[in-house]
């Protein structure tokens, strides 16, 4: 045990002793190669640190060059401006010197002026006061004696000049306003549509007749109701006649017949369908109309309710003129006249297109057509301008502007051109509308209608309202009313329905 024991330790020994000199063989490298590279980096410290004095240096130099440039220019410069002040000072010393000169030259010549001016007052003093002594007037009497003969003289001849050129503004005028209108109806083709109070409807044979009739004039009789149309029916081959002075009722009637010739079912309860059809077919038509009348005449931004209106002129008619037609007449013309003159022309047409839009209304509204129109038109958001155009375009009230004044005109020659109307159509519908009126002016009245020619007035009553005894009352009231207040020739018949209707639905 104790050899290996020996053995043991003799071997710890020996290999402490030889780590211990590697050890120290490699601390000594490493203290070398540190030394080695601490002498590398002071020698590259040195070489950049003399690298960064010398381009200071350069740096330096260069900036003291430049600055001694700069320097040098700046004093150039000076030198350069000093050397022009110096020539400006000796300019304006020349130019003083001058100027005195001219002073003095001045200053004798005034001198001598004022001499010669007291000499003068002197003289005309003398002057004076010998025209005094020939005239035997003074000098404020001659003055008031001069002035009042210019007057005089004055006067005269400006109220010559004044008579001539109102001549001649007269004969002036007159020319440029013919020339005017004349160019204006040139450039205006509106077509000339002229109403009348029957339409006509083809058959497709003449059994139909018999069917339209019915079993004892039953859908006659329903049509006529709903529409307030007159059908007429005779041996006219192949056609229907149909009545009435209310163009939108027979138009009305007009498609709800075709529908219902088409269709081949006539009886009262498909008369009513097809005559709500009709009606909401001619409302539509009514609102293309007003549409197309402002595409005409290049008219936007009119209000839907204010198209309405318009379109309903398309079915109105004036003496026998078509009222729509007459309105784009009138705003071409009166464009027409504008552009002539200068002004407005998107005003003045928009007032000629709607200067008669009261007449859609006038039937339910009392007043002239003129100053309903015109609140219609302040209604729906039209200016001044042109509310004052209609409300003034048949004098009821005062035009405002040229613009108004070029309606009335267009107006006045739309109407007075050959042909453009009758006069007794329009008498005609007016006693119609009268007749109506009538009517309608009674309590429990729901609806009414003129038909034959005018020789009927057709009334349905309410029959909540009114019970069969207030029937025969109305009917007597409404005969003597429209005899106090109609002229017309023979006699008109007053025919007056209470009709009560249940309905029901099976479930």
């Amino acid at each position: 045990m104790i050899i290996p024991l020996a053995t043991g330790l003799i071997a710890l020994a020996a290999g402490y002793l030889i780590r211990k000199y590697i050890a120290e063989a490699k601390i000594n490298s490493a203290e070398e190669s540190a030394k080695k590279i601490i002498q590398e980096a002071e020698n590259k410290a040195g070489s950049i640190k003399r690298e960064s004095l010398l381009e200071a240096k350069e740096e330096i130099l260069k900036l003291r060059n430049e600055a001694e440039k700069e320097q040098r220019e700046r004093r150039n410069e000076l030198q350069r401006s000093e050397r022009r002040l110096i020539q400006k000072e000796e300019s304006l010393d020349r130019k003083i010197e001058a100027i005195e000169k001219k002073e003095d030259a001045f200053s004798r010549r005034q001198n001598e002026i004022n001499q010669i001016h007291e000499k003068v007052n002197e003289l005309y003093s003398q002057q004076l006061m010998e025209l005094e002594r020939i005239s035997s007037l003074t000098t404020e009497e001659a003055k008031e004696f001069l002035l009042n003969k210019i007057k005089d003289e004055i006067r005269h001849d400006a109220a010559m000049m004044i008579k001539e050129i109102e001549t001649q503004a007269k004969e002036e005028a007159q020319k440029r306003a013919k020339e005017i209108i004349s160019c204006a109806i040139q450039k205006c083709a509106a077509d000339q549509v002229t109403e009348t109070t029957v339409s006509v409807v083809a058959l497709p044979n003449d059994e139909m007749k018999g069917r339209i009739i019915g079993r004892e004039g039953r859908n006659i009789r329903a049509l006529e109701t709903l529409t307030g149309i007159d059908l007429i029916i005779d041996d006219t081959p192949e056609a229907v006649i149909l009545s009435g002075f209310d163009p939108i009722r027979r138009q009305v009637a007009k498609i709800a017949l075709e529908k219902l010739i088409l269709d081949g079912r006539i009886h009262p309860a498909r008369i009513e369908e097809m005559v709500e059809k009709a009606q909401k077919e001619v409302d539509s038509i009514i609102r293309d109309e007003g549409e197309k009348a402002t595409f005409d005449t290049h008219i936007h931004g009119l209000h839907s309710d204010l198209l309405k209106h318009l379109g309903k002129l398309y079915f109105r008619t004036s003496y026998g003129q078509s009222v729509l037609h007459h309105s784009i007449e009138v705003a071409h013309l009166a464009g027409a006249m504008a552009a002539e003159l200068g002004v407005d022309i998107k005003l003045t047409k928009r007032a000629g297109l709607l200067h008669d839009i009261g007449k859609s209304v006038d039937q339910d509204i009392e007043g002239p057509h003129a100053l309903i129109g015109s609140e219609l038109a302040k209604k729906y958001g039209e200016s001044f301008d042109v509310v004052n155009a209609i409300a003034s375009h048949h004098n009821d009230v005062e035009p405002q502007t040229v613009e108004a004044i070029l309606v009335q005109a267009a107006d006045a020659v739309s109407a007075a051109r050959p042909g453009a109307r009758r006069e007794t159509l329009e008498a005609y519908i007016k006693r119609l509308e009268k007749l109506e009126e009538i009517a309608n002016s009674f309590s429990g009245v729901e609806k009414s209608f003129a038909i034959q020619a005018g020789r009927e007035i057709r009334i349905m009553v309410k029959p909540e309202d009114i019970d069969d005894l207030g029937v025969l009352e109305i009917a007597r009231g409404i005969a003597k009313k429209v005899e106090e207040e109609l002229e017309y020739p023979g006699q008109i018949k007053v025919n007056v329905i209470r009709e009560t209707r249940a309905t029901e639905y099976a479930k």
